[in-house]
């Protein structure tokens, strides 16, 4: 069969060849829609003719093969379909081939009594022993019954006799039909017993007898054997339907022993399940079609479901670990800044431990689908830890135990032409940055520090590939976030200003722990802060009230955080280099960044200071060349260079900073490196 989706994929040609084969009428001036409506007319009609609902489905019980009627009886008055069924139209109704009989006084009132023992409503109950030796006591009283019938009445004498007798074998079989007790059914027998003695004696004589009135009592004793066989079958129907309901019911009793008897009972009927749905429509309680049985579902084809493909280990990822409080932890994603994402991979507690993991770890690994009721993509396999195989990360020693050094190892500044500018030379020859810095660019307002900070990190980027640079931005503009993640070759992680003091720090923290994991694997790293002020406001901002308060509103315990996170910066022995490169903001009219960087002002190994009134007469790189320097210059300069530079400061130590840097900017324009420029100014 053809959806309707399927034939109003294919075109006009096609459903006619479709319409032909299951001989739908169509018209060739007929529409795509038309033709296909025609087709599933005829399909649901040949369907229908195959499968013909009929009468509606009726309610059954579970080994019951035909259908039970459900009914209420209300006390004596209400209608019994059992009883009803049961009755049988007297032989008496009959009209006799010579003469109508002529019932005795005593059958008249046998047959009241009889209409009104069938006339109250009887308890269907189970079939019982003494119910089953009450079957065979009538069938032996109906065969001498017979046997009476084929024998020639007695005079009127013994008539008489056999009347009183019938009679009181009617009255014997009729409390068997109502389903007596056994302790009732005792004095029957044997009352039947003696009836029977006594038509057994009364037989001699009715062989001998004669009377007038033979064909009259015949027809009577006839009437009344046909009423006893009538009752005795209908006792029989009634007793075999009860062991019927009896067995299909598990042997419950159906009548409830505290019913009211004011029609509130009723019978329970329990439905067959249907296992295919398919197979039969859908009924609601009342009998009411609920939902057609769609045409894919009819002829569906049960199939062995195909084994799912196993995706463990297959989809590969990389993020930076943050571990929670209680053992376990998650891989952060760069793209969501390290915070909590949809991206995040669940590492399980038992995984941290048996690889030694920390908060911070650069970790590269292999993930599986996550299965029903679960949120995350859980970490199946680790390749590399901070670059490094797990193996040699597990038994690294943790940073706080590392041996810290002067830096020793310059970052050069103008090897790469592409980034060799003015600003890059000024740095390098005044201000050189070796591997382990701890590097503070002091800058007031609108002096350029935001382009001399991407001018620096592009150099080192360009000649120290070896290096891993990430641009930490805080409390900055949206656009300079994004202006700054286009032209750096670094990683840039940011907090804007209108983002809560919470998140600058959280991401601060996450930043450090990452560099210092990178570092305990013997890798160079380079963090440039913008800045450092903003992100010492946010630590005051977070930190618990400790009741001593600084002048400016500061906390004293306020900006132990972030002197940590800038005296982190060092240079390792034997190998692996923390470089910190912070921005420190002053005379922006707030007595708290003036208190910052007091606090700073002594923690730093090289000051790069920024001059507003260079910046004001728009000479760029707006650099203090007499205030900016750096401790221990020797460990970076070779003996000739600091020859020559100790000349050059010597000369400029009494000019002030516009005079300075116009001298040392002309004399720079004019040669191609400082090299070349040191050299002209000896000369």
């Amino acid at each position: 069969m053809y959806s309707k989706d399927e034939l109003l994929s294919k075109n006009i040609s096609e459903l006619e060849d479709i319409a032909n084969n299951i001989g739908a009428q169509t018209n060739p001036s007929d529409s795509k829609e038309v033709i296909v409506y025609t087709i599933l007319d005829k399909q649901a009609e040949v369907e229908g003719n195959k499968n013909p609902l009929g009468t509606k489905r009726k309610r059954t019980r579970i080994t019951k093969k035909e259908t039970d009627k459900v009914y209420s009886v209300k006390g004596a008055t209400g209608e019994n379909f059992d009883l009803k069924k049961s009755k049988t139209t007297p032989a008496t109704s009959q009209l006799p081939l010579f003469e109508e009989p002529v019932a005795d006084s005593k059958d008249s009132k046998s047959a009241e009594t009889e209409s009104a023992e069938e006339a109250t409503p009887k308890k269907r109950t189970r079939r019982t022993k003494a119910q089953k030796q009450a079957d065979e006591l009538a069938k032996e009283a109906a065969e001498t019954i017979q046997e009476i019938a084929e024998m020639k009445p007695t005079p009127e004498s013994t008539e008489t006799e056999e009347n009183q007798n019938i009679g009181e074998t009617t009255e014997t079989i009729a409390p068997l039909s109502a389903n007596e007790e056994p302790s009732m059914e005792e004095p029957s027998i044997s009352k039947k017993t003696d009836n029977t003695d006594d038509i057994m004696t009364a037989t001699p004589e009715a062989q001998f007898a004669l009377s007038d009135n033979d064909s009259e009592d015949g027809d009577i004793q006839a009437d009344l054997i046909a009423q006893l066989q009538a009752k005795v079958n209908a006792h029989n129907e009634k007793i075999d339907e009860s062991h019927e309901a009896g067995i299909a019911e598990n042997k419950i009793d159906e009548v409830w022993e505290g019913d009211p008897g004011d029609g509130t009972d009723f019978i329970t009927i329990v439905d067959l399940p249907i296992e295919d749905q398919t197979a039969m429509p859908n009924y609601d309680m009342f009998d009411n079609l609920t939902a057609s049985v769609t045409n894919d579902n009819m002829f569906a084809v049960d199939e062995k479901q195909e084994a799912q493909y196993n995706f463990d280990d297959i989809i590969t990822a990389n993020g930076v670990l943050e571990i929670m409080p209680d053992g376990y932890g998650f891989l952060r994603s760069s793209d969501y800044n390290y915070l909590s994402s949809p991206d995040d991979i669940y590492v399980s507690n038992a995984q941290v431990k048996n690889n030694g993991l920390k908060t911070g770890d650069v970790i590269e690994c292999h993930v599986r689908p996550p299965h029903d009721g679960e949120k995350y993509f859980p970490l199946t396999s680790i390749d590399k830890i901070n670059g490094r195989t797990p193996s040699e990360v597990r038994d690294r020693m943790p940073f706080e135990h590392l041996i810290p050094l002067f830096p020793e190892e310059k970052f050069t500044l103008c090897g790469n032409p592409a980034t060799t500018n003015l600003s890059t030379r000024i740095v390098d020859l005044f201000a050189p940055i070796g591997k382990g810095q701890r590097a503070l660019i002091v800058a007031q307002p609108k002096t350029g520090k935001t382009v001399l900070m991407k001018d620096i990190a592009n150099a080192i980027a360009a000649n120290h590939p070896e290096a891993y640079l990430m641009m930490l931005l805080i409390d900055e503009r949206p656009e300079e976030v994004t202006d700054m993640a286009r032209t750096v070759n670094a990683e840039v992680i940011a907090s804007t200003f209108d983002e809560p003091a919470e998140r600058h720090v959280k991401i601060a923290g996450i930043v450090l722990e990452k560099a210092k994991r990178m570092v305990e694997c013997g890798h160079d790293v380079v963090i440039f802060l913008d800045s450092i002020t903003r992100l010492a406001r946010a630590y005051n901002t977070v930190a618990p009230a400790s009741g001593k308060v600084l002048t400016g509103g500061v906390d004293a315990n306020a900006l132990q955080k972030p002197k940590r996170f800038f005296g982190a910066a060092r240079n390792i022995e034997n190998g692996g280099s923390l470089t910190i490169i912070a921005t420190a903001l002053i005379d922006t009219g707030s007595k708290m960044d003036e208190v910052i960087f007091e606090e700073f002002k002594g923690t730093g190994n090289m000051e790069l200071q920024l001059d507003r009134s260079l910046s004001n007469k728009r000479i760029f790189p707006a650099v203090n060349l007499v205030a900016s320097s750096t401790r221990r210059d020797d460990l970076l300069h070779d003996s000739t260079t600091l020859e020559r530079l100790w000349v050059v400061r010597n000369s400029i130590a009494d000019m002030t900073s516009v005079e300075a840097m116009n001298t040392i900017g002309e004399y720079m324009k004019k040669t191609r490196s400082n090299e070349e420029f040191l050299m002209a100014i000896n000369s």
